[in-house]
């Protein structure tokens, strides 16, 4: 319980990070990393059909998603430097980070 909440911490402070660079910048010229290219690539060839705009909890929290997430991030041990962390992620794209809008995935 005490990493997930420091790990939940964390995925706050950066939540709210990314958020002021999304809200300020359009998405088309931010980079977030260097190698965000390799990892929307690599996400879709692992997730072809999962709707991000308008996220199910159940495609990220199941037995069955947890089974294909930990393997993608694997990928990215060493290449990115928090692969593991949990993060805050918003259930729909077109609203902030509230309670009811805000998922923790790990």
């Amino acid at each position: 319980p005490r990493v997930e909440l420091a790990w939940a911490m964390k995925a706050h402070q950066h939540a709210q990070v990314y958020f002021n660079l999304i809200s300020s910048v359009d998405p088309k010229f931010l980079k977030l990393t260097k190698v965000d290219d390799q990892i929307y690539s690599e996400f879709r060839k692992s997730f072809r059909d999962l709707r991000i705009d308008v996220l199910d909890p159940e495609d990220l929290k199941s037995e069955s998603a947890k089974e294909k997430w930990r393997p993608f991030c694997l990928r990215f041990e060493g290449v990115v430097e928090d692969f593991n962390y949990g993060t805050l992620l918003r259930l729909d794209c077109s609203e902030g980070y509230t309670e009811e809008n805000t998922i923790f995935g790990e």
